[in-house]
């Protein structure tokens, strides 16, 4: 069992940033990855940003060199920071955990971004 608490998010306009935070409890393993993922209307989930305990760090495209992830490791806690926003952005933004073996994920409940002038 794995439960998330997820804050940040909002409205903002173009241009603008914000962050979010996740932290995981309940049953995390030492070794996992720990990241975000959104979802805009009408579109496939896709991945934002991932960063394992092994500091392996994976970008979308569209993110780099504007978002920054960034976790405390023993809190299990995760943290994006998204600079220089653009409408694009907008969508759910869902913490993640994936840990195994057997490997699995795990979503927090989303948080809404919108990017609007």
């Amino acid at each position: 069992q794995v439960r998330f608490l997820e804050s940040g998010g909002g409205s903002v306009q173009p241009g603008g940033s914000l962050s979010l935070s996740c932290a995981a409890s309940g049953s995390i393993f030492r070794f996992n990855t720990m990241g975000w993922y959104r979802q805009a209307p009408g579109k496939q989930r896709e991945l934002v940003a991932t960063k394992s305990r092994g500091n392996i760090t994976k970008y979308a495209d569209s993110v780099k060199g504007r978002f920054t992830i960034s976790r405390e490791d023993v809190k299990n806690i995760v943290y994006l920071q998204m600079n220089s926003l653009k409408p694009e952005d907008t969508a759910v933004y869902y913490c993640n955990l994936n840990q195994g073996p057997p490997f699995r994920d795990y979503w927090g409940q989303g948080t809404q971004v919108t990017v609007s002038p």
